[in-house]
């Protein structure tokens, strides 16, 4: 998969997966990636499905529409891309933390749902709920950011209410930050992931 690689300061914090939103590129989320953990490794991917010539990371039927027999084709490819580009980078596979918006906070929900040893943990900025009717693994107290919009109907409140839900029955620890907009990424809900990292992973991204 098309990527961008940035070697990080601290080779405990934990990698970030930069996963970018509908039309963007493997550039769009590293300015995220370095406010939520300047010491981190920064492993930002490019979808691989064009939609009207947009980059996503899976097909869509239509708008909050998934094409779900691509989502799982999909998630599968990324969590093989991941093994592979921690091999190859020298990276700690189980010392990965997503960051994702929209379409690509979609994916990383994705491969929490599906594989059990995904991420370390995971920021979702606008995600909706990837699929339903699923048993998710055991995630084991994951710690999960949702960032929200109150007005955003592209991804609605329920979404992410029935998101939290479902992460939280399965064992995840979900902190949900409200912004009282639409679906863009607000600075104010850029610093509410960083501060949440903070806390969560620390300086030198040990619990």
């Amino acid at each position: 998969m098309i990527h961008v690689y940035q070697e990080g300061k601290n080779p405990a914090a934990p990698t970030l997966v930069l996963l970018h939103g509908t039309g963007g590129n493997e550039h769009d989320l590293l300015g995220l990636g370095a406010m939520i953990s300047p010491d981190s490794a920064l492993l930002s991917v490019r979808g691989k499905v064009l939609e009207n010539g947009m980059p996503r990371f899976f097909r869509r039927l239509a708008e909050g529409v998934f094409d779900e027999e691509d989502l799982v084709l999909r998630t599968g490819e990324l969590h093989a891309f991941l093994d592979a580009a921690a091999a190859e980078y020298g990276l700690d596979r189980s010392n990965m933390v997503a960051v994702g918006y929209s379409n690509g906070a979609n994916i990383a929900a994705s491969l929490i749902f599906h594989e059990q040893e995904s991420f370390r943990g995971a920021a979702l900025h606008h995600p909706m709920v990837p699929r339903r009717g699923l048993q998710l693994p055991a995630l084991g107290g994951m710690p999960v950011f949702i960032g929200a919009g109150a007005n955003d109907r592209i991804c609605p409140p329920h979404e992410t209410e029935e998101l939290t839900e479902l992460l939280r029955g399965a064992g995840a620890e979900v902190e949900v930050h409200w912004e009282n907009y639409g679906h863009q990424l607000t600075g104010t809900e850029a610093r509410a992931a960083a501060d949440w990292f903070k806390r969560t992973f620390g300086q030198a991204g040990q619990n």
